[in-house]
């Protein structure tokens, strides 16, 4: 979403920002370079919430004065995840142009993060969770259009809500280019935040079927890495766990990698880390339910099995990436970059 709002303030789009702040997100002063104002609203965490009808996302996100601020003028709004869609079905707001842009079918990734969950608490809340957000998520009816990050995403909502206008729009990334290094590296990388089951659950399966069985040096990093996996890498010495690097060294370690492993068990919205490391890594391995719905297939590697990564892993440290590989890969990109998304955003909003 930074990058949308960075990508508008290029072309001139005025915007006025409501966000809500909570834990770990403070405000934050870049964001005045890119917005004409920035509005700040405490989420609502008390316990009761999560006794509501609505979804815990949704109850947490409510504040009278967003919807004051809002009936201040007369401007289109962008409602960012199903999240954010309190007001939408608001009847004063019934005349302003209302859009939609989703980043995951929230009830789909929600039940996914319960599969992968250990904890029977944490478990029985995602379920529950995942519930509510089905029967929330009808009030996306009254948006003027959905944007959809995949196209298998943009066929789900064409299927469920045919009355409202969906559009394919890819996420917005960091890069204006190719930033890929021609040559070679020397280690494997596996990056995400391991906090999260999905990531957590992808680093597990990696290590025990794949990393576990290669004498080449492997790299995994992200954010807060849970107890199990710390103790299951400690058994291989080719293993090395960096935990909680800046950016900085987030993006070094992905440019400086020879081999990317991708893999998730959850086919839902588009992996920000997979254009990540396309537009700034080597050689990408991926399995299906990493590139379900986009049209990044011929950009990566395809591996499903424990042997077609190993196998592929092989082959990709017997090469280098040319300029040639580059040039293939920045036209298979092309759909992906944020100049033209920009163009069909704004053409939406006006």
């Amino acid at each position: 979403m930074f990058h949308k709002i960075r990508c508008l303030h290029q072309r001139g789009i005025l915007i006025t920002l409501h966000c809500f702040e909570y834990g770990e997100r403070k405000p934050a002063p870049e964001l005045e370079k890119y917005c004409n104002k920035v509005y700040y609203y405490e989420r609502q965490t008390s316990l009761l919430n999560q006794f509501s009808t609505l979804p815990y996302n949704v109850a947490s996100r409510i504040d009278p004065r967003l919807k004051e601020r809002l009936m201040e003028d007369e401007y289109p709004i962008l409602f960012e995840v199903l999240h954010t869609c309190y007001l939408l079905h608001d009847p004063d707001l019934k005349t302003r142009r209302k859009f939609f842009r989703h980043s995951n079918i929230e009830h789909e990734y929600f039940r996914e993060l319960a599969k992968a969950e250990s904890s029977f608490l944490k478990k029985m809340y995602l379920a529950m969770e995942a519930r509510k957000l089905q029967r929330f998520e009808k009030q996306i009816t009254h948006a003027e259009g959905i944007l959809a990050v995949s196209e298998q995403d943009l066929a789900y909502f064409q299927k469920t809500y045919p009355q409202t206008p969906s559009v394919y729009l890819p996420s917005f990334h960091p890069f204006d280019e190719l930033q890929c290094k021609p040559g070679k590296g020397d280690y494997i990388l596996y990056h995400g935040n391991l906090s999260v089951p999905e990531n957590h659950v992808a680093a597990l399966w990696l290590t025990d079927h794949v990393f576990s069985r290669l004498r080449h040096r492997v790299v995994i990093a992200g954010l807060n890495p849970q107890p199990s996996l710390i103790a299951r890498l400690k058994a291989y010495g080719h293993i090395e766990l960096r935990e909680n690097c800046s950016g900085e060294e987030m993006q070094q370690l992905i440019s400086d990698a020879q081999v990317h492993c991708l893999y998730t068990a959850q086919a839902t919205g588009l992996k920000l880390k997979l254009l990540n490391v396309l537009y700034s890594g080597r050689f990408v391995l991926a399995n299906t339910a990493m590139l379900a719905g986009t049209s990044l297939r011929e950009a990566c590697e395809l591996c499903n099995s424990p042997q077609e990564y190993i196998r592929a892993i092989e082959a990709a440290f017997t090469k280098e990436l040319s300029a040639e590989l580059i040039e293939k890969r920045k036209a298979i990109l092309a759909p992906m970059n944020n100049g033209p998304k920009t163009d069909l955003l704004i053409q939406l909003i006006n």
